[in-house]
C-alpha cells in the first residue's frame, strides 16, 4: 500500500480576490488539475478566526468559488467545496490539537503578525489555525499542497503533526492494518498520514503592492490602486498598471540589478508569471528600456490574461443557484472521503463509535 498522489489547497473567502491570489494560488490550481486528482476548498472556517460580517462571508464564499470556476477549475473531474460543509475537518482538528505541542504553535509567525500587540485578545481559533489547516490537508491524506511563501511554515507544522501522529500510534496503525511502512528519521514506523510535500514553483509566488514593492498585495490596503482585483475590467487593469510605482532608472539587463529595486522587481515578476517566462527572459526582452515602454506591454498582457477571467467570474457569480450546486455536490463528495479517513482515525486513537 502507498499513498495515492492527491493535491489539496484552499483559499480564504475574505473578499476582493486580487492578482496575488490568482498568481500565487488559483492559477497553480488550474495547472495541477491536468496532472493529479485535486480537492480545492473555500476555507470559510478559517475566515472566522477574525470577525466576519455573516452576509459578506456568504457572498465571499460564492465569489471565491466563482473565481475557481472562471479560472478553469473543473468541478466535475475534481472537487470544489466550502470547508464548513464537511464536519470532519473540525473533528480531525481537535485530534490534532491533542497531538500538536504549544511550543510548535508559539513559533507561528503569522499569528504574531495578525494578533499584533494585543495577543491576549486574539481568538483561540486564530492561535489554533495551523492545526485546522493540517486537518484540512490530512483528512484527505493529501500528498501535495500548492502554497505561497506565507503558508510554508504552516505546511511544515502539518508535516510535524503527521510525523508525530504516525510515530505515537505506529503500533496501533500496524495492528489495524490501515497504514504504510515509512521512514521517520532513523526509524521505520507504520504511518497513517503522508508527509505532505509543498508545491512552490514559478515566478511571482508572492505578489507585492503596486504602490509599495516592499509590502504584500492585500485586499486590506486602503488604496485600490495597490492591487488588481479579479473583478476589475480591462480599463481599470490598464490604469492600475500605468499608475504602479516605479523608479526613474531603466530596467536592468540582469536579475541581479533588481535586488535593491522592489517596485521594479515586482512588476518584472508579474510580467514573468503572466507570460509564463522567467525574470531573466523578461529582462532579456526589456532590459535597458524605460518603464514608459515596459508598463504598456505589461498592461496589455495583464488585460489579455485577466479580463476574460473577470468577465467569466461576473457571469458565474450572477448564477447563484449554479454556484451553490457546485459547493453542495463538492461537499458531499469531499465528506465521503473525509469520513473514510475519520473512521480509521477514531479506531486508531481509541474513540468508540458505530
Amino acid at each position: 500500500m502507498s499513498f495515492k498522489k492527491l493535491v489539496f489547497s484552499g483559499v480564504q473567502p475574505t473578499g476582493n480576490l486580487h492578482l496575488g491570489n490568482y498568481l500565487g494560488a488559483i492559477r497553480k490550481f488550474v495547472a495541477l488539475q491536468e496532472q493529479s486528482d485535486c480537492i480545492y476548498c473555500v476555507v470559510d472556517m478559517h475566515a472566522i478566526t477574525m470577525w466576519q460580517e455573516p452576509a459578506e462571508l456568504e457572498n465571499s464564499t460564492r465569489e471565491v468559488t466563482a473565481a475557481f470556476l472562471a479560472a478553469g477549475i473543473d468541478p466535475t473531474k475534481h472537487i470544489v467545496f466550502n470547508q464548513s460543509r464537511v464536519m470532519q475537518h473540525a473533528e480531525l482538528a481537535w485530534v490534532f490539537n491533542c497531538v500538536a505541542r504549544m511550543g510548535w504553535l508559539n513559533k507561528m509567525t503569522q499569528f504574531k503578525d495578525k494578533a499584533g500587540k494585543d495577543r491576549e485578545n486574539a481568538s483561540v481559533g486564530l492561535f489554533a489555525y495551523p492545526t485546522l489547516m493540517a486537518a484540512d490537508i490530512l483528512v484527505y491524506r493529501a500528498t501535495h499542497v500548492p502554497v505561497g511563501d506565507d503558508q510554508k511554515q504552516h505546511l511544515e507544522l502539518t508535516r510535524e503533526i503527521a510525523q508525530k501522529f504516525n510515530h505515537d500510534f505506529s503500533d496501533r496503525i500496524r495492528d489495524l492494518g490501515v497504514g504504510v511502512e515509512m521512514k521517520s528519521g532513523e526509524e521505520t514506523v507504520h504511518g497513517f498520514f503522508p508527509i505532505t510535500e509543498p508545491v512552490i514553483e514559478g515566478e511571482a509566488t508572492r505578489v507585492m503592492s503596486l504602490r509599495d514593492g516592499t509590502k504584500k498585495m492585500s485586499k486590506s490596503d486602503p488604496s485600490d490602486l495597490s492591487r488588481i482585483n479579479l473583478t476589475d475590467d480591462a480599463e481599470t487593469i490598464a490604469k492600475k498598471i500605468r499608475k504602479a510605482k516605479t523608479d526613474p532608472q531603466p530596467l536592468p539587463s540582469e536579475v541581479e540589478g533588481l535586488k535593491e529595486r522592489p517596485d521594479a522587481d515586482n512588476l518584472v515578476g508579474i510580467y514573468a508569471a503572466l507570460a509564463g517566462k522567467t525574470r531573466e527572459q523578461v529582462l532579456g526582452e526589456f532590459g535597458g528600456q524605460q518603464f514608459s515602454v515596459f508598463k504598456p506591454a505589461l498592461a496589455d498582457l495583464a488585460v489579455d490574461k485577466l479580463a476574460p477571467i473577470a468577465s467569466e467570474m461576473r457571469r458565474i457569480s450572477a448564477d447563484r443557484a449554479y454556484v451553490d450546486s457546485v459547493l453542495r455536490d463538492g461537499g458531499e463528495r469531499a465528506g465521503a472521503l473525509a469520513e473514510k479517513t475519520m473512521k480509521d482515525v477514531r479506531r486508531i486513537v481509541g474513540l468508540l463509535g458505530d
